[in-house]
């Protein structure tokens, strides 16, 4: 069922005329009290941010807990119990709000959403988009014309340490930065669909785009999110403005070993037990806790269907001749035509080998091959902290300015 749109909450009091967001027929130029995304949209609010200010980092706040910061791993801190709301956008440390939400004589006329100079930060709602009948959380940092999109992969969540960082790093003028939890992890909805869990995110991404009114877009992601950015820019090209790619999983250990982290368990557990033992499974946690529909959607997963589904999954990540991303053959990857920035992974790391980065950007025609701005052994050194860090993309902001120069060059 599509979500509601709100009524017209946000404000802007400043000069600046924000972009175009047109969406089912309505032109928001120029808009003063700009409503929130129309269509298929939970409202939430936004308050006009003075020049030169921190962009809108997602963090969970509530007036009755505490500020956690933006590095904070708010799914490593509510694991197994019920935690505050995770529905609000807050500025960063420096920025941190004193009161929510915003008063009413904060904005002319009595509207919500705004603030005068020096007044308290506004509490800014996550959103929710309805694509094709799936519920996707995202957030949106910044403001711009230029529109870029994080994918991570694994199960990781969007505020995952680091992610948020970078986002802000990213989102300076003339850039905005969407975050989304991919279908199957975090606040979106569970689907079991599609050749490939990779290629139905894809899918879900365009849509989402689509839906916001956002596209094209720089897809940029590290991990799988690198495959889910490349089949995204490779069957919807209307989506895409440029690819940013990192640690590009591939190889044949890479593959195997990730395709058992991502279904062994799953397959194994529904093949032996049940839908309700699936349920249990630790990999699954963090989208039944953060959607709670998802158990329900889970448990009522036919159980054969599910498993032909996940094995099918699972087999699509088998490294096969003529395609160095699976799922993608080479071919279709030489039809990407958009600027290409990939980074050179390390020669230390069996997931992400360097022979797969510098393949890739041989077979993109647009692509730039640049070292990363860390040393050779980072994945595995990130890896090696994950008990403790509880992420492995804590050093990802200091990717921002080479992704920033060459956005500046190569997509003006």
């Amino acid at each position: 069922m599509a979500l509601a749109a709100g009524p017209r909450r946000g404000c802007s009091t400043g000069k600046q005329d924000y972009a175009a967001r047109s969406l089912h027929g309505h032109d928001l130029r120029k808009s003063r009290c700009r409503n929130s995304r129309n269509g298929a949209v939970e409202p939430f609010s936004t308050g006009a941010r003075k020049p030169g200010s921190l962009p809108l980092v997602r963090a969970s706040v509530t007036p009755e807990t505490p500020y956690l910061p933006p590095t904070t791993s708010v799914s490593g801190l509510f694991r197994g119990r019920p935690g505050p709301p995770r529905d609000t956008l807050v500025p960063s440390a420096a920025e941190a709000p004193s009161r929510f939400p915003a008063a009413a004589d904060d904005c002319p006329g009595g509207a919500s959403g705004c603030r005068r100079p020096g007044a308290a930060a506004t509490v800014r709602r996550v959103a929710y988009a309805n694509v094709n009948g799936l519920r996707i959380g995202y957030d949106i940092i910044g403001e711009g014309e230029r529109t870029w999109v994080l994918t991570l992969g694994g199960r990781f969540t969007r505020d995952t340490a680091g992610v948020a960082d970078l986002a802000r790093a990213i989102a300076g003028p003339g850039n905005q930065v969407l975050l989304w939890d991919r279908p199957n992890s975090g606040e979106s909805d569970l689907y079991f669909s599609g050749p490939s869990e990779p290629r139905m995110q894809a899918d879900a991404l365009a849509g989402l785009l689509t839906t916001l009114g956002l596209g094209p877009a720089v897809l940029a992601g590290g991990t799988v999110g690198s495959h889910v950015s490349l089949l995204t820019a490779a069957h919807h090209p209307e989506a895409a403005a440029g690819l940013a790619l990192w640690w590009v999983s591939g190889g044949a250990p890479g593959l195997m070993i990730l395709a058992n982290a991502y279904y062994s368990a799953t397959v194994t557990t529904a093949w032996t037990r049940d839908m309700a033992a699936v349920a249990a499974l630790p990999e699954w946690a963090p989208s039944l806790e953060r959607n709670p529909q998802n158990r329900q959607r889970l448990l009522a997963q036919d159980r054969d269907e599910f498993l032909a589904t996940v094995q099918r999954w699972m087999a699509a990540f088998s490294p096969r001749p003529g395609e160095v991303v699976p799922g993608l053959s080479d071919e279709g990857a030489r039809s990407i035509r958009v600027p290409a920035l990939v980074f050179r992974s390390g020669a230390s790391d069996p997931f992400h080998p360097r022979a797969t980065s510098e393949a890739l950007a041989g077979l993109l025609p647009g692509a730039r091959l640049v070292e990363p701005p860390w040393g050779d052994r980072e994945y595995l050194e990130r890896q090696a902290e994950m008990a403790t860090a509880a992420s492995l993309f804590v050093r990802w902001p200091l990717l921002a300015p080479v992704l920033s120069a060459w956005a500046a060059d190569a997509l003006t």
